[in-house]
């Protein structure tokens, strides 16, 4: 099917009005700096035929007027947001360093549209794997962070199917995280249904770093070293799978994990997590029960950090990580997990963000595909996103799916669901584990779908 998808056109949009204090050059933070050797951020937005406004032609293809109305209130939208209709800028210092900033240059943002004439937004949805041609629905794969030099930093693709869109959107994980991610995507599809000034506008300045840190960070040539390492790594085969946990069995594992913890601290999700990935290591067949096993969280600083602004556009991200022993794990149950997780996120105060920032300038490190723990699982984004509820003008989508950068054995995206206090966790997992955790009615008998 992927070779039936034909595109359209390509163009950048610009910023729909532009002037000099929109024209800011915004140093990275190391928050920012962390992810350069990673991929993309890639969400995508599945849709079925809206319909057509009156104030429209009705014989005009509905695509058309889709794409239309998209690239029209994505102009509207990057008034908003200037550093996505920019360019990563590096500027050389001694010492054979160099620092990262975002010049707001209006250069523009990629619009792709294309068409799948024998894709169903079916063909997507019923299979119980993500079949592999929805990869081609994203834009800039394989990019780098670091090369939203010559890249734009935001990228969307709208893809006509049979009897619906798919809408894409690809962003520099050097300048978001899933907090300004989902600002920016609400904000975009909420101007789509009314174009009035947005309430909630991005705060761009970085007044909060002035007590910790000194502008512009510079990074050693050397850290550019791991390119290699994370150009090198190439994935074993692997499948995609979104299993669904409605409302009633998150909280029943909730209540199970808090029983049997002895405490009443253990969010859904935190149980939820340590369920999965309770399965996930029961059904590797891991030979070595001492063999140490990691669960890595991306924790987010905002709620912990009082003066950060509210809508700060940019990374607020750092990695916690809990390590248990195969046999441990398996024999200690979910509460006791559940419990080592909790303590992990919990463990990332505000002394803990702030420290990180003054010792990542003197020795950074920048994450990769090349140095990820082994046989760890990874966690990114949150329920608290809901890219299903709000008004759009293009209805409710129907389905949330990610793209293929940054997937490997252990990857974990997790979106809220469609009905509410519903979760949906989108699993990257080799195929023989798949089709144990299959057979595994431990955990199926929790999945939905």
């Amino acid at each position: 099917m992927a070779s039936n998808i034909r595109v359209i056109s390509k163009s950048m949009v610009q910023a729909e009005h532009h002037d000099d204090e929109q024209a800011l050059n915004i140093d990275l933070t190391p928050w920012d700096l962390q992810f350069l050797l990673a991929e993309y951020i890639q969400r995508g937005l599945l849709y079925k035929i809206p319909e057509v406004p009156d104030i429209y032609d009705q014989d005009e293809a509905v695509g058309n007027i889709v794409v239309y109305l998209m690239k029209m209130f994505l102009a509207s939208t990057l008034d908003y947001f200037p550093p996505l209709a920019g360019r990563l800028s590096t500027s050389e210092h001694e010492g054979n360093t160099v620092s990262f900033s975002v010049d707001c240059n209006n250069t523009g943002a990629l619009f792709v549209h294309a068409v799948a004439d024998e894709v169903t937004t079916s063909d997507i949805v019923k299979p119980s794997y993500t079949p592999s041609f929805v990869d081609s629905f994203f834009p800039l794969n394989g990019v780098k962070n670091y090369q939203g030099t010559s890249n734009p930093l935001l990228a969307v693709q709208v893809t006509e199917l049979v009897d619906g869109f798919f809408i894409c959107v690809s962003v520099n994980h050097s300048i978001v995280d899933g907090a300004s991610f989902f600002h920016f995507f609400k904000s975009w599809l909420a101007i789509a249904c009314d174009p009035t000034q947005l309430s909630k506008r991005p705060v761009l300045q970085r007044e909060f770093f002035k007590d910790h840190i000194e502008f512009p960070i510079r990074l050693p040539r050397s850290c550019f070293d791991q390119q290699n390492q994370h150009e090198e790594f190439i994935p074993p085969p692997l499948k995609v799978r979104v299993f669904q946990f409605s409302k009633e069995k998150v909280a029943k594992l909730k209540e199970k994990a808090n029983s049997e913890a002895g405490t009443k601290d253990i969010s859904s999700l935190q149980a939820l997590l340590s369920h999965l990935w309770r399965a996930v290591i029961r059904n590797r067949k891991i030979d070595d029960p001492n063999e140490e096993t990691n669960y890595c969280l991306m924790v987010s600083g905002r709620p912990k950090l009082q003066k950060l602004p509210e809508r700060y556009f940019g990374n607020v991200l750092q990695v916690g990580t809990t390590s248990m022993k195969v046999k441990d794990m398996l024999e200690l149950g979910l509460g006791e997990v559940a419990w080592r997780m909790n303590k992990v996120v919990t463990g990332h105060d505000a002394e803990k963000f702030t420290d990180f920032l003054k010792s990542w300038t003197k020795t950074p490190k920048l994450k990769s595909m090349g140095n990820m723990v082994s046989n760890a699982l990874v966690t990114s984004d949150s329920p608290r996103f809901n890219l299903y509820g709000g008004e759009t003008g293009l209805g409710t989508p129907i389905a949330v799916r990610s793209g293929p950068a940054n997937k490997f054995d252990g990857r974990l995206t997790v979106h809220c669901g469609v009905e509410e206090g519903s979760i949906e966790i989108e699993v990257c997992l080799a195929p023989q584990t798949f089709e144990a955790m299959e057979k595994d009615d431990e955990f199926m008998d929790t999945v939905t779908r």
